[in-house]
């Protein structure tokens, strides 16, 4: 058996004052399909009992003639957050939570990203460098 190792960063407050938010460009959207089509470049997928819930961007869904909801951005909170990490999301999501603004979170191995309502997607990014500001040593 391997060693378990605790890969990123786990101490909140560098978390926090570390985080450089990242607003990407593209339009995303979340579909539920029973499987994942070949040659669709999604983001991601997940397997649920219900189906395959995908997340690509909107013309790749939309060519792919796959219906779609939630049209948002994502956010990439730019520092190696562990998987192991107590209470980063949490203050990452009351932050927004505070503005009326939901947010769907994934973690991937090195980075969180969100994945914001697309009209607010702007106001979520200037939010969260706020934080990171304010948590800032």
């Amino acid at each position: 058996m391997g060693e378990r190792l605790t890969i990123g960063e786990t101490n909140l407050a560098k978390l926090l004052g570390g985080m450089t938010p990242v607003l990407h460009d593209a339009v995303y959207g979340f579909a539920s399909v029973t499987s994942a089509p070949q040659g669709l470049n999604s983001l991601m997928c997940f397997r649920e009992k219900e189906g395959v819930t995908i997340i690509a961007e909107t013309h790749e869904l939309e060519a792919a003639g796959i219906e779609y909801g939630f049209r948002c951005r994502m956010i990439t909170l730019n520092i190696h957050s562990s998987l192991e990490a107590v209470g980063f999301l949490a203050a990452i999501t009351a932050q927004l939570a505070t503005a009326g603004m939901g947010v769907n979170p994934v973690s991937a191995f090195y980075h969180d990203h969100l994945f914001v309502p697309e009209e607010r997607a702007a106001e979520a990014a200037t939010l969260l460098q706020a934080l990171a500001r304010e948590h800032a040593t």
